[in-house]
């Protein structure tokens, strides 16, 4: 049996770590070891335990992702995470394996895991593959963790730091960015129309250039997803 590859993730930011955590529990043979807030936990961790893959966040307090990865050992693998296009050169000068720009879609993350197995001439002969994905989520709402099915969903509203996800029968309201919620959605089945709106594609009653109808709501197509929302369509 193949010895699973052991990574960590380091992140300031829990939802950050979640995100990447939940996508990587659904793929074969790499196994999540550790989650570590900041550059010093890591370190400490890489000391005492054996690392495959860390993915690694850059803006971090302290003691930024770059400078973290100068530090350790050669032979762990990097994938970098982060919210800045702006560090791509640096990082990919430090031979990481990839560059992931948050929010993180499990078909990129997926493709990142990949790209280290084609670079690791140890394991190159594994064929990595998504496990059955599951069908929901679970969110916060009123301190309980609410278990919504993705087929339930008519379309996700942004409220700033929270959001509120349109059912049928009701509307539950979880304190969460319409970004991070975008990366945990099967992106065949929901699609991204305006800054404040993502809708599921299913759910879809009829559209125009401008909006598109959702459960007899009219939601709007703004200017900057556009092209991207009509060529979808048009296509689905």
């Amino acid at each position: 049996m193949t010895k699973p590859i052991s990574c960590i993730i380091v992140d300031d930011e829990s939802m950050a770590r979640d995100i990447i955590a939940t996508h990587l529990a659904q793929i074969q043979n790499i196994e999540v070891i550790a989650q570590c807030k900041n550059a010093i936990e890591a370190f400490n961790f890489i000391n005492k335990n054996d690392v495959d893959l860390i993915f690694l966040d850059i803006n971090m307090p302290e003691i930024s992702g770059i400078a973290f990865a100068k530090s350790i050992n050669k032979d762990i693998k990097i994938i970098f995470t982060t919210a800045y296009r702006d560090y791509a050169v640096e990082g990919f000068d430090l031979q990481a394996v990839d560059y992931l720009l948050k929010p993180i879609p499990f078909e990129r993350l997926l493709k990142a895991v990949n790209r280290y197995f084609e670079v690791n001439t140890v394991q190159s002969n594994i064929q990595l593959k998504p496990t059955d994905r599951n069908d929901f989520i679970f969110v916060r709402s009123d301190r309980r963790m609410l278990k919504i099915t993705f087929s339930d969903i008519l379309y996700i509203e942004s409220l700033s730091d929270y959001i509120k996800i349109h059912l049928k029968d009701q509307c539950i309201v979880t304190r969460e960015t319409i970004s991070a919620i975008e990366a945990k959605l099967p992106q065949k089945d929901f699609l991204r129309i305006h800054r404040s709106y993502i809708i599921n594609l299913n759910k879809i009653e009829s559209f125009t250039n401008e909006e598109l109808t959702v459960n007899r709501k009219a939601l709007p197509i703004s200017r900057s997803y556009k092209k991207d929302v009509l060529n979808h369509l048009e296509n689905y």
